[in-house]
């Protein structure tokens, strides 16, 4: 029987999008207090525990609403085909290693500057998608080109833009974490 209707076609990625989106709304309404203690991840010793949960859950906040559509734009156009290819446990484990790789760089690169938002994960989830499809010890051009253009732009912004580095950085860490994951997931056997 086909039934017809919406269906929750993504679980892992709708769920991160919507807990993001409420994450967003109490923390307007509480006047960022939330998204400053739970959301942000900065220096503040490695004997809080508050810090060993914002390595992860700084992902889910965002400055505002503009940045959190920029990112859930990118996130819900690439997310579900890779969940659909790889699997709910994959693509949260991506998500779960580009979030600690990308806070424990910037604790120690950064350490005087907070950092939040999914662009490490966006950047992650395009280098992935670049490389999905591809057959062991093939390097497709598509992820050369996603290279260049994505991660290239960030190295040159970064250089180009000092006060703008915490950024960036997330964005070329969750590109690597995102292109090491894409080489892993390729089966290793040929058909």
């Amino acid at each position: 029987m086909n039934r017809r209707g919406i269906i929750y076609n993504s679980p892992v990625v709708l769920t991160f999008a919507l807990l993001s989106l409420a994450i967003l709304l109490i923390s307007q309404a509480t006047g960022g207090w939330l998204m400053d203690r739970y959301f942000t991840l900065y220096r503040s010793g490695w004997t809080n525990p508050l810090t060993y949960l914002r390595l992860f859950t700084h992902v889910l906040g965002h400055a505002s609403g503009e940045h959190y559509s920029g990112n859930m734009m990118l996130l819900l156009l690439t997310g579900p085909m890779l969940e659909e290819k790889y699997g709910s446990r994959r693509l949260l484990l991506v998500m779960l290693c580009t979030a600690v790789t990308t806070g424990l760089l910037h604790l120690f690169l950064f350490p005087d500057y907070g950092v939040l938002g999914a662009s490490g994960i966006v950047f992650a989830f395009i280098l992935l998608s670049s490389i999905t499809g591809s057959r062991s010890g093939q390097i497709p051009l598509t992820l050369i080109v996603v290279a260049v253009l994505y991660l290239g732009g960030e190295v040159i912004d970064a250089a180009l833009a000092a006060n703008q580095q915490v950024s960036q950085l997330s964005h070329i860490i969750g590109g690597a974490v995102g292109a090491f994951f894409g080489y892993l997931f390729i089966p290793r056997h040929e058909e």
